[in-house]
């Protein structure tokens, strides 16, 4: 059963320090957002596997979006600042942990560097759960709704703020921040983790010194069965989503089997939650318009928004070439978008009291912005990517704090936690199915593209389904660059067997469909051996026969072109007596023709080193060439599997679109006090 208190009056003082407190934490859970996005793409460098690239973010949105309801709870039950402590140690113990994944004295916990990394990420989230959620409910308790508004505005900016330094303080960090200390070297991605340190020392204090305690304002008990069943119906959604297509096929029976499970846990939560008067998340809120429709668009809309942010460093470094710092300072335009229209959509709502127009026009804004976006391609410049993204942010910002401004309004006070909790929620699961939906469908994009670009070569095999992100950068082709020498230094191996006389290697490379016709045919008339020895057979009778006309044969041979420089100096060297008499003629012109037949072997070897040699260069020309096509192929296979999956997102923007068309006009509460006009919201009894 719940009670309700009549709400408290805050001093001018009070609201201020609240007010600076909050935005220390808002930008601490914030800055932790973006600040990761930047490292990213060095962390996949050094502690392998893209196929976990979404769930670094998807365990910190998991952990986090099931533990905002509770969260909601206790702070009803137990009072916003304590929570709020709590969640803020959770969070700074969750990011020391981060920083030391991968390190050798983890040795192989949980399964090697990027499997602790995302385990310490859901740790983070578990903290970072109740920053965001207490701080909009602290808000809520302490402001009536029309001067929420501004307040939404002046948040969205410490998010844009946020923004604009977590990818800019991240790419620094990653580019510039390893160092050796103690004779112990650190990467300097982990300091993307180590910096929340200081800020959350700052935020601590600015909470239990400065801002004043928080009355509870109902009682109850926790809804443990809610919460259980909450994860049970997201994690195996979120975990189908992500594998399947990719890790296993989605008819499988794993894929299946998670797919059924997440929905017979669904209708167990709507069964447990009906009734109960403590629910972790009121089914009874559902009957308002403004917090279903709120919820929903705001949940459709934050999913498509994760699919385009998360991947748009990753592009830039892999295909534009930026370096991490330069793939920070490079998303300031969508966030300087977010940050005008954010504060401004803010300020117009509290003057006109109406939220509906600027989150129908965002969205239009913002469906526009994600088309410029699919025109993207890989000579696309950083100036001409920053105005689609300006576009973007635009869109995107009267969204980031209207819909949480609509539910407020809407709700009584005495349900604003769970209220708030509830829109978190929605937003924070809609961000996680986001990440996983558009990982796994950049995964497959890459599958699908990659082939279509990369060169039909020796080494290929497997670089569409073993992709690496620095080979993308590299002009040499990177690891694949070097899967292609080796498999050329092989083939060449192979070659040079065959040349000098294995048959097993001669009859693989004349099976091999990529060899050139000219050396096959080389190889199927017996290889450089037979024709020196057809060359030097012919060479031979054709001077036994010539030089056995005597005197005249020994000038015919030395005026030819033909006869090699060798054999003139030999035949100069003849005494004449030896030309003298045509039996004389005879014998010295066997003797010749012995000579340049037992010649065969040197000149055979010779024959096959320069041969060898020729094919050796070609061989490493051809490396060269293809690992610079492999780069280009990469690229244009990367872009391309950006661009369908940012395309996807417009059309479940439009889903956003037209749920915000059926969004009731509520008009926003001047007081605390004041109960919302709209016919479905539940109304409150407050105790005076």
């Amino acid at each position: 059963m719940t009670t309700a208190t009549t709400p408290r009056v805050f001093t001018q003082q009070e609201k201020t320090i609240t007010l600076f407190g909050l935005m220390v934490v808002f930008l601490l859970s914030a800055l932790d957002q973006t600040i990761v996005s930047t490292a990213m793409p060095r962390i996949i460098e050094q502690l392998k596997g893209l196929e976990y690239y979404a769930w670094v973010t998807t365990a910190y949105l998991l952990a986090s979006t099931v533990m905002v309801p509770i969260y909601g709870k206790l702070s009803d039950l137990f009072g916003r600042k304590p929570i709020l402590v709590i969640g803020i140690g959770l969070f700074l113990l969750g990011s020391v942990l981060c920083g030391m994944a991968g390190e050798p004295f983890m040795g192989n916990l949980f399964g090697g560097g990027m499997i602790q990394l995302i385990v310490f990420r859901a740790l983070q989230g578990l903290g970072g759960a109740a920053l965001f959620t207490s701080a909009f409910a602290i808000i809520a308790d302490m402001f009536p709704p029309a001067e929420r508004a501004k307040f939404g505005g002046l948040f969205g900016a410490v998010f844009g703020l946020s923004s604009v330094l977590g990818p800019v303080i991240g790419g620094f960090l990653t580019d510039h921040g390893s160092v050796s200390l103690l004779g112990y070297f650190i990467e300097g991605w982990r300091w993307v983790f180590y910096v929340n340190l200081p800020l959350g020392a700052v935020a601590l204090f600015m909470i239990l010194a400065k801002m004043p305690s928080l009355s509870h304002k109902a009682t109850g008990r926790i809804d443990y069965l809610g919460a259980v069943l909450i994860v049970a119906t997201t994690l195996p959604l979120l975990l189908a989503l992500t594998w399947g297509g990719t890790t296993y096929p989605w008819d499988s029976a794993r894929i299946v089997s998670l797919f059924a499970f997440s929905a017979v846990s669904l209708v167990l939560f709507i069964l447990a939650e009906r009734n109960n008067p403590d629910a972790i998340l009121p089914l009874g809120l559902f009957r308002n318009r403004t917090f279903s429709i709120s919820n929903l668009a705001s949940f459709v809309i934050n999913m498509a928004f994760i699919g385009i942010v998360m991947f748009l460093p990753l592009f830039m470094q892999t295909v534009q070439g930026v370096s991490a710092t330069n793939s920070g300072l490079a998303m300031l335009p969508l966030m300087a978008g977010l940050m005008l229209s954010s504060i401004t959509a803010g300020n117009l709502v509290a003057r006109s009291g109406n939220y509906k127009p600027f989150l129908l026009g965002g969205t239009v804004i913002l469906i526009a912005g994600v088309f410029f976006l699919t025109q993207i391609s890989v000579g696309t410049t950083r100036l001409d990517l920053g105005w689609r993204m300006f576009i973007v942010g635009l869109g995107l910002g009267p969204a980031m704090s209207l819909f949480n401004i609509a539910i407020q309004n809407a709700v009584p006070m005495h349900q604003l936690g769970v209220a708030t909790s509830s829109s978190q929620f929605f937003r924070q699961i809609g961000s996680t199915i986001g990440a996983a939906i558009f990982g796994t469908l950049l995964l497959n994009n890459l599958h699908t593209e990659l082939p279509r670009y990369l060169p039909n070569v020796p080494g290929m095999e497997n670089a569409a389904k073993n992709i690496n992100l620095g080979e993308m950068r590299s002009s040499s082709g990177g690891d694949t660059g070097q899967q292609i020498k080796a498999a050329l230094a092989q083939q060449y191996a192979q070659i040079e067997r065959a040349f000098n006389g294995d048959a097993e290697a001669t009859q693989a490379l004349l099976k091999n469909p990529q060899l050139p016709e000219a050396l096959k045919s080389t190889l199927k008339n017996g290889g450089v051996r037979a024709q020196v020895h057809q060359q030097l057979t012919a060479q031979a009778n054709t001077v036994a026969t010539t030089l056995s006309r005597g005197e005249a044969g020994r000038q015919a041979l030395l005026g030819s072109g033909a006869t090699p420089a060798p054999l003139k100096a030999q035949l100069r060297a003849l005494p004449a007596a030896a030309l003298a008499t045509p039996q004389a003629a005879q014998v010295t012109a066997q003797r010749v023709q012995q000579g340049i037949l037992s010649s065969e072997p040197q000149v055979a070897a010779q024959a096959t080193t320069a041969a060898l040699k020729q094919i050796r260069a070609g061989l490493d020309q051809q490396a060269a060439t293809v690992a610079q096509q492999v780069s280009v192929g990469m690229k244009r296979g990367f872009t391309e599997a950006v661009k369908s999956m940012i395309g996807t997102s417009i059309w479940i923007i439009l889903v956003g679109l037209i749920l915000t068309t059926l969004l009731p006009v509520v008009p926003l509460r001047r007081h605390p006090q004041d109960v919302g006009t709209n016919e479905d919201a539940p109304a409150p009894s407050f105790s005076h």
